[in-house]
């Protein structure tokens, strides 16, 4: 019997969100099968196809050291002058998620937000076009497309919205990705 999945504090659900699944793959670094592997691709000069590595490999560290690897883009983090210890932890000790262009883990409070997925379709339809172009006001996009994202938003489509949740204030925020 294998032992509970690790818990991870920046990405509490990641048989949900798609980012570990069940597997009797073998894991490259520890050379154990223990019943389930990451499903991304970490940035990495070595090798390392989507379903190669187990998450304790990952919540222990191990994978990022033995790999040279990273399971999310630091800059983001950094960028927003969060505390190494913590961005550390969110690159080589969570999983990534898959991103249609690059993932980009939000901050909040001065951490990291705790990744959850895509968002609802009720979730997008409650915040509305208008509530979309408050939070996305970088989009210079005019209110028709923001309504036409709200109609046609589907979860795990193009375009994606991703939710993160601010783990002091509890606050939503999301990131919005494309092809």
């Amino acid at each position: 019997m294998n032992p509970p999945l690790p818990l991870f504090r920046y990405h509490p659900e990641p048989l949900a969100s798609g980012s570990i699944e069940a597997s009797a793959t073998t894991c490259q670094c520890c050379g154990k099968a223990r019943g389930y592997v990451y499903t991304g691709s970490p940035y990495s000069r070595h090798e390392l196809p989507p379903g190669s590595l187990c998450p304790w490999c990952i919540a222990d560290g191990s994978a990022a050291a033995r790999y040279e690897a990273s399971f999310s883009d630091d800059y983001p983090l950094l960028d927003a002058g969060v505390a190494a210890d913590i961005v550390t932890e969110v690159c080589e000790r969570t999983p990534g998620y898959t991103s249609w262009q690059q993932e980009r883990w939000l901050v909040c409070c001065e951490d990291a937000c705790a990744f959850r997925g895509d968002a609802g379709r009720e979730e997008i339809g409650q915040l509305g076009a208008e509530g979309l172009a408050q939070r996305f006001a970088d989009f210079a996009w005019p209110a028709i497309t923001w309504q036409r994202l709200v109609d046609a938003y589907t979860p795990g489509g193009n375009p994606a919205i991703y939710r993160f949740d601010c783990l002091h204030c509890g606050q939503a925020h999301y990131d919005l990705d494309f092809t």
